[in-house]
């Protein structure tokens, strides 16, 4: 059996990996709990390896309600308390603190615009940017997207949303197609 063509990043020894790159990565959402989700997570990745968080997700939805940005926006100081003694996910302070914060600004977004999906989706025309990746060296760290997008959501109170933190944002819920051009997922994405 041949082995389909792959993103060069894609860890082939873990499953777990290779399964996030093949089923959701560069796949657009448009859901906000899912939009939440990989918000609070690329937050949390700042400064790790996505393979870190990614290990944690089940964790982080169990920790973080799921990503209901509505419960978590009613933490308080105590179950923040809670969560930095939770082996399960990133026990760092800021970016706990972050997550908690952000859901009650994402709970803004959402009133003023109908749903966070109108929001973010706006910065990128409502369509998926499609780029050719022909190369390691054709990835970029951020973009002018993620620069105006990271600029608005500091404007609006949100943390840990620099722009190459909003760029991998972009990337995983499919504002972006940064599949390499020979990956196999480069066209299912485009037709999803």
């Amino acid at each position: 059996m041949n082995t389909p063509c792959r993103c060069h990043w894609v860890d082939l020894t873990k499953p777990d990996y290779v399964a996030y790159h093949d089923t959701e990565w560069g796949v657009p959402v448009y859901d906000d709990n899912k939009l939440f989700e990989f918000l609070t997570l690329e937050a949390a990745q700042a400064g790790l390896s996505w393979y870190t968080v990614l290990k944690k997700r089940d964790s982080y939805r169990a920790a973080f309600a799921n990503f209901d940005p509505v419960k978590v926006a009613a933490f308080d100081e105590a179950k923040a308390a809670e969560l930095l003694q939770n082996p399960g996910i990133i026990r760092n302070r800021l970016k706990v603190a972050a997550a908690i914060n952000n859901a009650a600004r994402f709970l803004e977004v959402q009133a003023e615009f109908g749903s966070f999906s109108n929001y973010q989706w706006r910065f990128v025309n409502n369509a998926p940017q499609q780029n050719s990746i022909a190369g390691p060296a054709d990835y970029r760290a951020t973009s002018p997207e993620s620069d105006a997008l990271s600029k608005d959501l500091k404007k609006r109170g949100f943390k840990f949303v620099g722009s190459t933190i909003i760029y991998a944002h972009m990337q995983a819920c499919g504002m972006v197609n940064d599949h390499h051009n020979n990956c196999f997922r480069k066209t299912q994405v485009v037709a999803s």
